[in-house]
């Protein structure tokens, strides 16, 4: 492909939320991992405050397309998407309606739930609710919550301020924790099972959604895939694909097939799940732009299929630039 043919691609990366070292790697491995012939890419910063290193308007005077490295509030919840959409920037990944629902833990899960998917017994605290009556939160939670609990902030990613309680003494103060990253928690019923995560891939178009192979997630030193089991690869134990049997592989697959459709997904998104022990499907939480790092589970899964890093990197920027048509 001749030089000037090439697509210019900004690599948003870095941004005010707290995974904000976390887009750093992502960023920088999709920097590597763009197909040289194809592609002229260069990093835009955007730091901690939300500073940009170009200004979003003159995006469009320089690129092709931005592709969103960026994890969590900001670059994952449909403010990024907005600023982009506001200057006519084309992006990678969901839009600005299914990044901000995908990113609420709760009403997503409230459409799972409609729509005949599982999901854990949950109770949403608003911190407003919590400071005015946070007796009685402990009390509803304690007689209609069984222990253990997950309590989680309802707008993070990479299990930020997430906690395991198992005993009622632990959980006033996993809520507040969890409070410090967002003004919603919930508080889940935890399922016992397996840990497992599937990616999904689409073209930009209607019928193109396929499922990468399911991953069977194993901590190793802690009860549950935490940040530091995420991006410690000493700490866990990923399996692709997930040993289990065919029927629960197909079943997996087209639960994450379902929720990318529910929440009109756009290029990928990663479903991340609990197979309980009552082989019950439970849905924790959809990610609408998953890790690209070196050891993130949508290019290892994708690796699994046959799909290169870089011909991954080819089907989101394919998929995103054929949905504005």
């Amino acid at each position: 492909m001749a030089k000037d043919k090439k697509k210019k691609v900004a690599v948003l990366m870095g941004g005010p939320s707290e995974e904000h070292e976390v887009s750093l790697l992502s960023g920088k491995n999709i920097l590597a991992g763009l197909d040289k012939e194809k592609y002229e890419a260069e990093a835009i910063f955007i730091d901690q405050k939300g500073n940009w290193a170009i200004k979003p308007e003159d995006l469009k005077n320089k690129f092709d397309i931005a592709f969103i490295a960026l994890h969590g509030p900001y670059g994952e919840d449909g403010t990024v998407q907005s600023i982009l959409e506001e200057v006519m920037m084309p992006y990678t990944g969901s839009g600005v309606y299914a990044s901000a629902l995908a990113m609420n833990k709760f009403l997503s899960g409230q459409i799972f739930k409609e729509a005949g998917l599982k999901i854990p017994p949950t109770r949403l605290i608003s911190k407003i609710n919590w400071l005015k009556n946070k007796s009685a939160i402990l009390k509803d939670i304690s007689l209609y919550l069984e222990k253990p609990w997950v309590v989680k902030p309802n707008n993070q990613g990479s299990s930020i301020g997430t906690t395991l309680v198992k005993d009622f003494s632990q959980l006033e103060e996993a809520i507040e924790t969890a409070f410090r990253f967002s003004r919603f928690v919930l508080v889940q019923k935890y399922i016992f099972g397996r840990e497992i995560t599937c990616g999904v891939l689409d073209f930009g178009f209607a019928h193109s959604i396929s499922a990468l192979p399911p991953t069977e997630i194993i901590p190793l030193g802690s009860d549950f895939f935490n940040y530091q089991s995420k991006y410690d690869s000493k700490k866990n134990k990923e399996i692709t694909p997930a040993p289990l049997a065919d029927s629960l592989i197909s079943a997996i697959q087209k639960t994450a097939m379902t929720a990318h459709r529910l929440i009109s997904c756009k290029a990928m998104s990663r479903l991340d799940m609990i197979l309980g022990k009552d082989n019950n499907i439970y849905i924790l939480e959809i990610n609408t732009i998953p890790g690209l790092t070196e050891v993130s589970l949508l290019p290892k899964a994708a690796q699994a299929k046959g799909i290169s890093f870089q011909k991954l990197l080819d089907i989101i920027i394919f998929a995103s630039l054929k949905k504005l048509h």
